[in-house]
């Protein structure tokens, strides 16, 4: 058996798998993210332990036996985020997140230095984690003069289970710290922020074995002592990985709580001009690409939150049948955007209100500014040398046909929808922990599930969408201005 830990904005999932990789059960610990003031972000990583210890508790109420028999652990967790611990592993600070924009003056000046582009290939953006801790630097000197390590969420969990200081070319490429090219930390990067390379974990790659489990966890969960914990990935690559969007050509659409575009490739193909993310991928000596916008169904959420309504119920009310775009024109920025503005700064906006914009119309809007959001995201991936030819759609969005198909039709190529079953970050950490506790070869253990469904564009609606695309491509320079 072998177990998946995801830790996501939202909650800790817990994934176990047998050896032939089928799900023999999930369960998940709750999480809230505290936002103290306007574009903070902010999680305290003792909630992180708490809700894995009820995530693998639910497992082992329900699979004792199973859970007991585990062999290896794989890890995922949302990326970017500064966990700072002191000399004594003590926690500084809540950790500051993926979605907070408070760094964005030090992520432009830090981007303003040509070597961080060079180096990482990609743009400083403010959720990075290299400007979060120049920020800390600034604002909070105390804080960050009693810095022994800076640990990514999903790396903190491994702490408390290992004892180990180790993170994974994937999630670390997100940083702004990773020379992403040469897959090792930059040590003129690090000391560009003040800091030093003994301040950051060691690095492995994803599938490599980063640690064994604690004879106190081990205990607790009725485990055998020892059991390895993979590298595991950040939890977009380790989504990849349970999709099996591992090679060249092969991608996937994400909506989940922000949105991603994923294209893995074969080689490097930095072009942080662009402002898509070039990182390394959970497998060695492979990387990839991904256009993430920051609000995908949390723009949905909060438009629920709004009316009152589920996001169920608002999807319902538009029917099975795509329309064409209506006069009314949402744009998603409600966190501010990564791909393609870089701007933590832009909020969002309704465009086109009129007395007859009732609650579907918007509802509608709502789902065309994220689908068009997906396609700036699109053409700045073709802008830097990939080309895709079909999507699979993940994360709780895809669950709306409607949406599939005004993604479909917006992008021009089909979106293939997975058969039952879940294939997200937690199934693909659950990979990468049985490939480090058998040594099992990695493609042929992440491989893509069965398509149930594909889902064409509407050629009729094509002209209707690509001039929707134009209107909005045209409004955020105007909001921009204002």
């Amino acid at each position: 058996m072998y177990l998946g830990l995801d830790l996501g904005t939202s909650g800790v999932k817990a994934m176990l798998i047998d050896g032939e990789q089928r799900v023999i059960g999930s369960a998940n610990g709750a999480l809230d993210v505290s936002r103290p003031h306007p574009g903070w972000s902010e999680q305290d990583p003792a909630d992180w332990i708490r809700a894995t210890r009820e995530a693998v508790a639910g497992l082992k109420a329900k699979h004792p036996n199973e859970l007991s028999a585990v062999k290896g652990i794989g890890l995922s967790g949302h990326m970017h985020g500064a966990t700072l611990i002191d000399a004594a592993d003590r926690v500084l600070r809540p950790c500051i997140l993926w979605n907070d924009t408070r760094s964005h003056a030090e992520a432009a000046a830090l981007d303003a230095d040509p070597r961080f582009r060079a180096i990482t290939g990609n743009i400083v953006f403010p959720g990075f984690t290299a400007p979060k801790l120049a920020w800390v630097a600034k604002n909070e000197p105390e804080v960050f003069a009693k810095v022994a390590k800076v640990l990514l969420p999903k790396d903190y969990l491994r702490l408390w289970l290992t004892g180990e200081y180790l993170s994974d070319m994937s999630d670390s490429a997100g940083t702004s710290w990773l020379d992403t090219g040469a897959r090792r930390w930059s040590t003129e990067l690090l000391s560009a922020t003040g800091l030093s390379e003994s301040q950051m974990p060691g690095l492995v790659e994803g599938i490599e074995e980063a640690g064994r489990l604690r004879a106190e966890l081990a205990g607790e969960w009725g485990m055998a002592a020892g059991v390895v914990v993979a590298g595991g990935a950040g939890d977009n690559a380790a989504s990849a990985c349970g999709m099996g969007t591992v090679a060249e050509g092969q991608a996937f659409v994400s909506l989940g709580t922000s949105g991603v575009l994923f294209a893995a490739n074969g080689s490097y193909l930095p072009k942080p001009e662009s402002a898509v993310h070039a990182f390394c991928h959970a497998l060695p000596a492979t990387w990839h690409q991904m256009g993430v916008i920051l609000s995908a169904t949390d723009a949905l959420n909060w438009h629920s939150g709004v009316t009152g309504k589920s996001a169920g119920e608002l999807t319902a009310e538009l029917g099975d049948t795509l329309k064409a775009p209506g006069s009314v024109t949402f744009l998603p920025y409600l966190s501010g955007e990564r791909t393609p503005h870089n701007d933590a700064k832009i909020r969002g906006a309704f465009i086109g209100l009129g007395h007859e914009s009732a609650r579907a119309v918007l509802t509608q809007a709502v789902l065309e500014g994220v689908t068009f959001a997906i396609r700036d995201n699109l053409e700045a991936l073709k802008s830097a040398g990939t080309t895709i030819a079909r999507v699979t759609a993940i994360g709780g969005g895809s669950r709306s046909r409607y949406w599939l198909a005004s993604i479909a039709t917006a992008l021009g190529i089909p979106v293939d929808v997975p058969a039952d079953g879940d294939f997200g970050a937690a199934f693909g950490a659950a990979r990468l922990g049985l490939i480090a506790a058998t040594g099992a070869a990695s493609l042929s253990v992440c491989t893509a599930p069965k398509t149930a469904e594909t889902i064409e564009p509407v050629t009729a609606l094509r002209g209707a969408y690509e001039e929707a695309y134009g209107r909005y491509r045209a409004l955020y320079p105007a909001i921009r201005a204002i």
